[in-house]
């Protein structure tokens, strides 16, 4: 089964972060993608740019309109995506656990539908 890991960035926590503790974070959420790759659980992943820079479309009664920035104000924003490979979800959580984006915001793991 296919997991979806979304990473919440809350704003308060990043912004109180030295760059050293980004640049621990950044070495280890690279080498446990590299970990994940050996073991077959590595499909993709990717960081976002700011939220700053998102466009927001709404189409009602066949007409699209855009906004600034994400779909809602929140203290937290996603930053960025895991897709992953696991047995089920107890297996996809634990994956997610050993992540250490963790420490500044959330891990969101949900099932991909399968289309």
């Amino acid at each position: 089964m296919r997991y979806l890991c979304l990473f919440y960035i809350d704003q308060n926590l990043a912004d109180a972060a030295s760059k050293e503790e980004w640049a621990e974070i950044d070495r280890e959420s690279l080498a446990s993608n590299e970990d994940l790759k050996r073991s077959g659980h590595y499909l993709a992943s990717n960081a976002l740019a700011d939220p700053k820079t998102a466009k927001t479309l709404r189409v009602r009664a066949g007409k699209a309109s855009w906004t600034d920035g994400p779909f809602a104000e929140t203290k937290e924003h996603l930053g960025g995506f895991l897709l992953i490979e696991a047995k089920d979800l107890a297996e996809a959580m634990e994956i997610a656990e050993r992540d250490s984006l963790a420490r500044m915001g959330a891990i969101e793991v949900r099932e991909t539908a399968g289309f």
